[in-house]
């Protein structure tokens, strides 16, 4: 079923507000539901003319076609149109990422993803979290970034399934005699790395586990971020002590 601009943002200031990846979603769902005869004909000029938006206000028009079009190019750039094969490079086709699309909300997910440096993550986050983020379970995601540094420091420091949580981190990371504490370095030092890796725990994963815990994006990232370095830290451990 057609869906128009309009259905989609029915008041014009609502549209013109729009940043260019916002108004990008809203294009992307039109296209994606234009007959399949309109959708085997894209290109600019056309998408750029007035049928496309002539159920706003005319007085209107001319700004209109400006941000639907900073929408259209925004869809170039990242994938979700493309040239069609064989074509003198005018014309357009809905690419196999743009086809998934079913929602405004589905292109506001794609576009927090990229919020995640995933070539910058530890391997077991890129891994088993990166496609929790890239749904939207961004809970979930902090919540699986944290047992994997739970579960290693485990692994790296030889203790049982009994040892959980704080006072693990505590236990693994002691001044001292702790078996993953770096001991050439300042017991003060030694003691701070113990209070990151528990707190770290006590914070973001031990909440998730007990309750429902809502968090947006860019949270999420910064968490998830803290946590893919705590486990390069493990590894770094785990390498020395080998």
């Amino acid at each position: 079923m057609a869906r128009s601009i309009k259905s989609l943002v029915p008041e014009v200031e609502d549209l013109l507000a729009l940043e260019p990846e916002e108004v990008a979603g809203v294009v992307l769902v039109h296209l994606r539901f234009l007959e399949e005869a309109g959708r085997g004909s894209l290109n600019r000029y056309n998408f750029s003319l007035n049928y496309t938006y002539n159920d706003y206000p005319a007085q209107y028009h001319t700004k209109i076609a400006e941000v639907l079009m900073e929408g259209w190019m925004w869809l170039e750039r990242e994938g979700f149109l493309a040239p069609k094969p064989g074509a003198d490079g005018s014309w357009f086709f809905i690419t196999r990422r743009g086809m998934k699309v079913n929602s405004i909300c589905d292109v506001a997910i794609y576009r927090k993803s990229n919020l995640l440096p995933k070539n910058q993550l530890h391997p077991l986050i890129s891994q088993k979290v990166w496609a929790t983020f890239l749904r939207g379970d961004y809970d979930t995601a902090v919540f699986q970034t944290f047992k994997e540094v739970e579960v290693s420091v485990r692994k790296a420091g030889g203790f049982t399934a009994d040892d959980i949580g704080v006072p693990l981190m505590r236990k693994a990371f002691a001044p001292v005699d702790g078996p993953l504490t770096d001991k050439t370095l300042p017991k003060a030092e030694q003691e701070a790395l113990t209070h990151l890796f528990a707190g770290a725990i006590g914070s973001y994963k031990n909440p998730h586990s007990h309750r429902a815990v809502s968090i947006d994006a860019e949270e999420a990232v910064e968490m998830i971020m803290l946590g893919s370095h705590l486990l390069k830290i493990v590894d770094a451990r785990t390498k020395n002590n080998s």
